[in-house]
């Protein structure tokens, strides 16, 4: 089984990746361009094994690579974080009319109040007014939304399925991205990084070919971006197929002066894969994926309620991520497709009928 149905099976649980299958995995999120000895040396395993799993993986769409820019992770611009409530069996019909957007970077489908999530990144001096009232709010099926100001990101961590597979020093990660400004890209940078969103395994003679230019030339304007840190690999992969059932948004009210220390502390939980700080109802905004629902019972109870300053939270659970790092995700084309399919056998109706 390959393609979208292996991807569609794993997910409804009658596929499951076996114990070195989530090893490899979880190394590729430590380091998603280490060559296939490094990876092996980290699983132990062999070589020709880590290899062979890891490219179906990848063809199956279970994993994605991609990198990302300081511009990718919100840079040059504001990120708002809007939550919408959607009329009753559309959640997915509003998320497909948004996913293609090249202003979205993550979406999901919620539980509890909410009904999505949707991150929007704004250019400097974009309308807000048109595109928070009159675009998101021209969707024939939202109901209501909330947008909140990200006033500073803390932490965004890939690696929090480390755990799987213990030390991995072998694996040199990228460093993070630093504070760069378009400056620091030329063209030939820009066309470098665009084929590695794509695939962010790509050979240096693979994109020599693509962009017309020598291999030599491209293996050092990459070892350059991955230095100087103005790029980073980011490994997609469902929590599902590692075995990891909880993932929550918790949105998090936090006495003003304790804002910096509850951030600090969330973001050293290696189950903590992003936090931020939001102007709007509540001060921060926390993703957390655990292995099981009784490790969020101890992070909710043993950490988060434990932490000075906290006064109140609210949690949502990600019932379906459909876009990451401005990245659909392979996981949730069927369901978008399905959502697409269904919306245009629907009867046409107004939009008064619809928010009614």
């Amino acid at each position: 089984m390959s393609g979208p149905r292996a991807v569609q099976a794993m997910m409804s649980g009658m596929q499951q990746l076996d114990d070195l299958d989530r090893r490899i995995v979880a190394a590729l999120q430590v380091n998603g361009r280490a060559s296939w000895t490094d990876i092996a040396a980290a699983v132990d395993t062999s070589v020709t094994t880590v290899a062979r799993r890891a490219q179906q993986l990848l063809a199956d769409g279970v994993v994605r690579i991609i990198a990302l820019t300081k511009l990718q992770q919100g840079g040059d611009g504001d990120l708002f974080l809007v939550r919408l409530c959607c009329t009753a069996g559309r959640q997915l019909a509003t998320a497909a009319a948004l996913v293609d957007r090249p202003d979205v970077r993550f979406l999901a489908v919620l539980t509890g109040e909410h009904d999505l999530i949707v991150e929007l990144h704004v250019p400097r001096g974009a309308g807000l007014h048109a595109l928070l009232v009159e675009e998101l709010q021209g969707i024939p099926w939202v109901r209501q939304s909330v947008a909140e100001l990200v006033l500073h990101t803390y932490k965004i961590g890939q690696d929090w399925s480390r755990q799987l597979i213990g030390g991995a020093d072998q694996l040199s990660r990228p460093r993070p991205p630093h504070l760069c400004d378009d400056s620091h890209l030329d063209e030939l940078d820009t066309r470098i990084v665009a084929l590695l969103h794509e695939d962010g395994r790509a050979g240096f003679q693979t994109l020599a070919k693509r962009l017309g230019v020598n291999e030599s030339t491209v293996r050092r304007r990459c070892e350059g971006l991955y230095r100087r840190g103005c790029v980073e690999t980011v490994t997609l992969v469902p929590a599902a197929a590692l075995g990891y059932e909880a993932e929550v948004m918790l949105f998090v009210s936090v006495e003003p002066a304790r804002l910096e220390s509850v951030a600090a502390q969330l973001a050293e939980d290696r189950g903590v894969r992003f936090v931020a700080a939001l102007l709007g109802q509540y001060s921060l905004v926390c993703e957390v994926i655990m292995p099981t629902t009784e490790d969020l019972y101890r992070f909710v109870t043993g950490t988060l309620g434990r932490i000075e300053g906290v006064r109140s939270w609210q949690a949502n659970v990600e019932a379906l991520t459909v876009k990451r790092g401005f990245v659909v995700v392979p996981w949730a084309q069927q369901a978008l497709a399905k959502a697409r399919a269904d919306q245009e056998t629907a009867p046409r109706t107004t939009s008064s009928e619809t928010n009614s």
